[in-house]
């Protein structure tokens, strides 16, 4: 493949950063066009008729930038490599495999092929399982070991596995079963599952362990804590059939642990961890706000995957998104992006982003095994607000780093308390926000304030600091599935022009592997002599002080 900065968009995109780019005013933009919202925003309209707006005009573009930057995705052949991840040909060319997690969400069962067979059928027949499953645990004809009905759902698993389902089933609260409560335990620290068992009781307690392999270190260590603890109180074995299910695909391995196999929820190679939330790893999902409300969550991306795949370049909405990431990282060198839901429930969206964005982008090594010469992935961090505007705006506003940050908000409240108070000020945040960000404040406005004069550099803002804006109609399962599939592709369309693969993550792996090895070493109360003299000594005073 060619380098990208060796393509003629490349080239083209840092002439303009050069001329003119670096010191382009968004103010004097709109000042000079009062068209600029119109056309540097974007409607993108739901399977279910809901829209969400995103507004592009506040970042440092013009016509000429973003021409470049959508010959920039041409020249990559980015389309290309979106045509071929929906054909289900093996792009995640590492580990020779497809990258098919929109067939997860193929609701209107076009046929989708993988190597010849068209996996639809098997995507349906998995969901079919989790809709009779949940129904049966929701309505209360599933009984827990002394007939009790379940009322506490514990969702055992790491990474993907728990990023995914603890996002949505927060994001999605308003929508949970009045007497179900979703529980995660990911971290192997012991005060993880201790915690979460102090809620729990097992005559009512529902265990889902989910690991493909189920071989996963961290997962089932927590599982078979949770199992110990299950038996120390139903004492016999039997009764794991009824209290603990398998989000896996190693039947041999869910058999030994004593789940019954009817209760095991397969998928397949082609799901990577990250995307894995609308497979079977998110029955947690299903279970807390039903199936209705799951199928109408994938319907959502699923129109986005649509819009993706059939919309031309100028007005595809994934595509812009990306090509702004390129703009800020490789360009003005913005080594970082922020992303801030104005929203509680979605508290846990940015940290569900950062596994996205940074194990999909967080690579140094091309497709065609070349290190690259040009930055690549971002530091994608964020927290809600407007808690986040007493913590980290303050560099956002005034700090030397150019942080481009996208905020995201729903115009109608699923608490819409005061008489919609609270929301009305939300939202003024949200708007207050991103117009200062952009307009910043000049010495001059901030001596007619009479500020003292030693006072003026500390109060004066410069703006012209890049911000999207997404307002949503409402945070319904659909927008929420837009939403992700909305930042899925933005990613694909990083990674694609920066010529990385972004559906591995062998950097997961050298931490793990090595953990294995050290942990054998604290079996026992000997001194270690192996690794490096830091290591040697830090695990020597482990076992002493333990």
């Amino acid at each position: 493949m060619t380098s990208p900065v060796n393509l003629a968009a490349w080239k083209k995109l840092q002439e303009l950063y050069d001329t003119y780019g670096k010191s382009y005013s968004v103010k004097d933009a709109f000042t000079k066009d009062p068209e600029r919202f119109t056309k540097y925003s974007r409607t993108f309209d739901n399977y279910d008729g809901s829209k969400i707006l995103f507004d592009y005009s506040k970042n440092l573009i013009d016509d000429k930038i973003l021409a470049a930057l959508f010959d920039l995705a041409r020249e990559a052949k980015v389309e290309q490599l979106r045509d071929d991840m929906f054909a289900g040909k093996h792009i995640n060319t590492t580990e020779d495999r497809a990258v098919y997690h929109v067939a997860l969400r193929n609701r209107s069962m076009t046929p989708m092929y993988v190597d010849g067979v068209n996996v639809a059928p098997e995507v349906d027949a998995v969901l079919k399982h989790m809709k009779e499953f949940s129904e049966e645990v929701r309505s209360g004809a599933w009984k827990g070991y002394t007939g009790k009905e379940i009322t506490d759902v514990v969702n055992i698993g790491i990474g993907g596995s728990d990023l995914g389902p603890v996002m949505v089933t927060e994001a999605l609260k308003p929508y949970a079963h009045p007497r179900i409560k979703v529980h995660f335990v990911s971290n192997v620290d012991g005060t993880n599952i201790a915690e979460v068992l102090k809620q729990c009781n097992a005559e009512t307690t529902l265990f889902l362990i989910a690991s493909k392999t189920f071989t996963t270190l961290e997962t089932c260590a927590n599982a078979n804590s949770a199992k110990n603890w299950f038996l120390e109180h139903a004492k016999e074995r039997k009764y794991i059939a009824k209290h603990f299910v398998a989000l896996s695909t190693n039947a041999t391995e869910v058999e030994k642990f004593g789940i019954d196999l009817k209760n095991m929820f397969g998928f397949e190679s082609w799901v990577g961890g990250r995307y894995s939330v609308w497979s079977a790893i998110g029955l947690s999902v299903c279970l807390y706000v039903g199936y209705d409300n799951f199928e109408k969550f994938l319907k959502g991306a699923e129109a986005v995957d649509k819009h993706f795949k059939n919309t031309p370049l100028e007005k595809n909405i994934p595509f812009l998104g990306g090509l702004l990431t390129i703009w800020y990282n490789n360009f003005h060198k913005a080594q970082t992006k922020l992303v801030t839901p104005f929203d509680q429930y979605m508290h846990r969206f940015p940290a569900y982003l950062q596994q996205l964005s940074m194990e999909s982008n967080g690579k140094s090594v091309t497709k065609d095994n070349k290190f690259v010469n040009y930055q690549t992935g971002v530091v994608l961090f964020g927290e809600p607000t407007t808690n986040a505007q007493h913590s980290f705006f303050q560099l956002v506003h005034q700090g030397t780093k150019l942080i481009p940050a996208d905020f995201i908000i729903a115009a109608k409240s699923h608490n819409p308390i005061e008489n919609n108070k609270h929301q009305k000020m939300l939202a003024a945040n949200f708007f207050a926000q991103a117009e200062s960000l952009m307009l910043g404040k000049t010495p001059e406005q901030v001596r007619a304030e009479g500020t003292n004069e030693s006072l003026i550099p500390h109060k004066t803002f410069s703006g012209n600091r890049p911000t999207t804006s997404i307002l949503c109609q409402k945070i319904t399962p659909a927008a929420l599935g837009a939403l992700i599939a909305y930042y899925e592709m933005v990613t694909f369309v990083e990674g694609a022009i920066w010529g990385i693969n972004s559906f591995d993550q062998w950097g997961v792996e050298l931490g793990k592997k090595l953990a294995k090895v050290i942990l054998a070493e604290l079996k026992d109360d000997s001194k270690v002599s192996t690794h490096d003299v830091s290591t040697r000594s830090l695990i020597n005073q482990f076992k002493e002080w333990e």
